[in-house]
């Protein structure tokens, strides 16, 4: 597929992105350098042990000498520690949670099949032998992917007259605690020749192996051949590198790219002997492979050349120490690569754009809270939002801005599998429409918890009420910290700045607008995002020559359209599990949750509120479309412009960075208010709906003489509350590393969701379910989820149903079982609503 430029857009597309800043560190404290050795990054310290050097160039008679002293860089200086047990060089170097792996290796008479776990703990290191390779092996390839080391063999013998071709896998588990011998597998082996010395990275989840050097009678042919290991797959051939990178060090650098640096292009090779020491060194280049387009692009080069040695994360950048930066002659040079901060495309223009749209946001508040004189007005707009604009509020308060981003996102990096989770919320939009929704208009209440007071007792609306509301506490900071990440990696916009002007703007118009402006806000959102994504999506297609018929068959060859998993796999996406699964998981929040609920309630009768979910409905199939077919669409535009990607920027940063970069300026900054705009869409709507639980479902319940202005200003004042603790939340999760307690609390809170429909589609579809054994149903599922959660491989998918299901059917049998109180049910379940 070729690409055509645009002058609008090129305009604003920078020339590369990724660029790395060097600066030399100390050197290795032996002058001569080594090559072939051993490295690990362990408690902070650079470890660099064993190797090769020469005392005298070979090109002058001398002897390749291997060594097994070790250094540790820490502090800001090199220091000598413990040497290897022997002198050892040219293995593999694999970082893992257990400590370094250091595997393989040879000296000057053999190759050796040794393991050696190495600790760096209080300034010493210490080895351990682990069980060994099957066979021995040097110029071997490997990395730790999952919990699995994998092994590229290279090389049995000194005087190997051909590469190996064996491929070996042990995982972690087996290495460290050896039940049986042997731990090591052989798997199948890639499908090209076996070589030596080839570059092996696990990213991505999955194995690369670039290059490397087959050995020939006579010499080596040097590789530029490429292939990806997926553990349950097997080997796929991929895009190998524009030039031989034989024994270069190489990393994962951030969520999908691999950096190879230098490397032996053997184009000098058959001159070694007459070049001798006049050698220019190896190649400078430095080359980014991004997994997800499969697409290499070059990076500024390197202030050097150098191969046989092992690139390290470390202090935040990649550390390269020592090596063959010519044949013969070692460096003890020690270079770390640092990521220069994003330049940011945002402009002048699309600032004001930006500040405009929220300024409007605002308006819309100040406009409405004239209107709001009572709990009615604040909570259900007193019943005026057209049927059309509650639809379109329910799409954007389930279009968040994390869904806007990551939509496209997930597409760019994987296919349209997800297409089905779309259509599960159509599926779940009839039951919805026809079965939940004349409760809720029928008994005329103002929040969806109410219900099952009247049909189980007090106590299961409490229960049902204060799951939500805490879920949604927890929920609001997520929504303000997520996108203002995203944001800030791409506009440069301060992610203090973008919570602040999220958080403390959508209190602002909520608490003076009420459910009114939060609905219209919604609805400006949902035109200014699609018409972003639409307008994105038109301008990548005019720079295909083939347009949108060649994005399509080329993104079919590569297998970016695949959407059926046909199979019973219950821990995959197969169909089954995205469509059933998913289809409990959208009954979750369109027949429990009160932020979406609540738009059921502010239309004038029953027959306008199911019009409005239909609208939502509808609007699913367009814009599912258009997000998928745009996440499509720059899977190709960053695979013909793979220099336009920044490693460091998570996947979820793609539409981000188009839209910074390459949309025209002032539309950019529209569009990105436009996410602004989503978050604040969620966060507001969780606000109105917390506020109008807590102000019925509580405070009305045990006060039910109070009047209703002291109802309305606490209404209020809690709006502004939880707007405050949300934004504070979110600060404090940008500030420190707090993000795995609020994660685990989300996560507890998550249980709850299946319950909550559980109780609801107990109370509506059984007649002789009573509150007892509603809630004893509603604590089994959050145990039983739990347990699932923690003990089993079922997909995320199949949650909501598991919650659902298990709260229905241990619900209903405690029932039975248990003694409750008989009520009146007319209607209040499916067999007494009145036709």
């Amino acid at each position: 597929m070729k690409l055509r430029c645009v002058v609008l857009l090129c305009a604003f597309a920078p020339a590369l992105f990724g660029k790395l800043s060097w600066r030399e560190l100390p050197p290795l404290p032996d002058p001569l350098g080594v090559a072939g050795a051993f490295v690990a990054v362990e408690n902070g310290a650079l470890i660099v042990a064993g190797g090769a050097q020469f005392e005298v160039s070979p090109f002058q008679g001398g002897t390749k000498r291997w060594v097994a002293g070790a250094y540790a860089f820490e502090g800001g200086q090199w220091r000598a520690v413990e040497p290897l047990p022997t002198p050892l060089g040219y293995g593999a170097s694999v970082q893992t949670p257990l400590g370094a792996l250091w595997i393989g290796g040879s000296d000057a008479r053999r190759h050796y099949p040794n393991v050696l776990r190495v600790r760096y703990e209080e300034g010493r290191l210490s080895f351990a032998q682990l069980p060994p390779l099957p066979a021995p092996c040097a110029n071997l390839g490997a990395a730790l992917l999952g919990e699995t080391v994998y092994v590229v063999c290279g090389q049995a013998s000194p005087d190997a007259t051909q590469a190996e071709k064996r491929f070996w896998a042990a995982s972690l588990a087996e290495l460290s605690n050896p039940v049986t011998l042997p731990v090591w597998r052989e798997l199948e082996p890639w499908p090209g020749p076996g070589r030596i010395l080839p570059v092996t990275v696990a990213q991505n989840g999955a194995l690369y192996v670039f290059s490397g050097a087959e050995l020939v009678p006579g010499g080596r042919r040097f590789l530029a051949d490429g292939y990806k290991y997926e553990p349950g797959r097997g080997w796929t051939t991929v895009a190998g590198p524009p030039a031989p990178v034989v024994a270069a060090p190489a990393i994962a650098r951030g969520p999908a790219h691999i950096l190879v640096f230098g490397g032996d292009d053997g184009s000098r090779f058959a001159q070694n002997d007459a070049l001798g020491d006049s050698h220019p060194g190896f190649s400078r280049a430095v080359w980014a492979y991004h997994t997800i387009t499969d697409s290499w692009t070059r990076l500024e080069d390197a202030p050097f050349g150098r191969v046989t040695t092992t690139a390290a994360n470390y202090q935040g950048g990649v550390v390269v120490p020592s090596g063959e930066d010519r044949p013969g002659h070692r460096s003890p040079r020690v270079d770390l690569a640092e990521p220069s901060s994003l330049e940011s495309g945002f402009r002048p223009l699309d600032y004001a754009a930006l500040g405009l749209y929220l300024v409007a946001l605002v308006a819309i508040g100040v406009y409405f809270s004239r209107r709001e004189k009572t709990t009615g007005d604040f909570f259900l707009a007193g019943r005026r939002i057209p049927w059309w604009a509650a639809g379109l509020s329910i799409y954007g308060t389930q279009l968040s801005s994390i869904s806007f981003i990551a939509m496209p996102a997930k597409v760019f990096a994987t296919d349209w599998v997800y297409l089905l989770v779309q259509a599960s919320i159509v599926l779940a939009a009839f039951p919805a429409a026809w079965l939940y929704l004349p409760f809720f208009r029928r008994l005329n209440v103002t929040t969806a918890y109410e219900y099952l007071e009247a049909r189980f007792n007090v106590a299961v609306r409490l229960f049902a009420s204060a799951s939500f509301i805490l879920f949604q506490i927890g929920r609001m900071a997520i929504v303000l910290f997520l996108p203002a990440i995203a944001l800030t990696t791409v506009t440069g916009i301060d992610v203090y700045v973008s919570i602040l002007l999220m958080g403390l703007l959508a209190t602002l118009y909520t608490a003076m607008g009420g459910v009114e402006a939060v609905i219209w806000t919604d609805v400006l959102q949902v035109f200014v995002l699609l018409g972003g994504a639409l307008l994105s999506l038109v301008l990548i297609l005019t720079r295909l020559d083939g347009g949108i018929t060649d994005l399509f068959r080329t993104a079919a060859a590569a297998g970016k359209l695949h959407v059926f998993d046909w199979k019973w796999d219950y821990t995959t996406t197969a169909v089954w599990v995205v469509l059933i699964g998913n289809f409990f998981n959208n009954l979750v929040p369109y027949t429990s949750d009160q932020a979406v609920v609540q738009r059921y309630l502010t239309t004038k009768d029953e027959a306008s509120a199911r019009k409005g979910i239909w609208v939502n409905a509808v609007m699913l199939v367009p814009s599912t479309l258009i997000l998928f077919t745009l996440g499509t669409a720059l899977w190709a535009f960053y695979g013909a412009h793979p220099q336009l990607l920044d490693p460091e920027l998570p996947v979820d940063a793609v539409f981000p960075l188009f839209i910074s970069q390459q949309l025209p300026v002032g539309l950019a900054g529209l569009v990105v208010a436009g996410v602004f705009a989503a978050s604040m869409s969620t966060l507001d709507s969780s606000l109105n709906s917390v506020s109008a639980a807590i102000v019925t479902d509580f405070y009305g319940r045990f006060r039910p003489h109070v009047p209703d202005a002291p109802k309305l200003r606490l209404a209020r004042w809690l709006t502004v509350l939880f707007g405050a603790l949300a934004t504070t939340v979110a600060t404090a999760l940008a500030a420190s590393d707090v993000g795995s307690l609020w994660d685990a609390f989300q996560a507890t809170m998550g249980l709850f969701g299946g319950a909550l429909a559980g109780l609801f589609a107990l109370g509506i579809f059984t007649r002789r379910a009573h509150g007892a054994g509603a809630l004893v149903g509603a604590v089994a599922s959050v145990l039983i989820l739990a347990w699932t959660q923690q003990n089993t491989s079922a997909h995320f998918f199949l949650y909501g149903m598991i919650g659902v299901l298990s709260c229905v059917i241990v619900g209903y049998l405690a029932s039975l079982a248990l003694p409750g109180e008989r009520k009146d049910l007319a209607g209040l379940t499916l067999s007494d609503r009145p036709r």
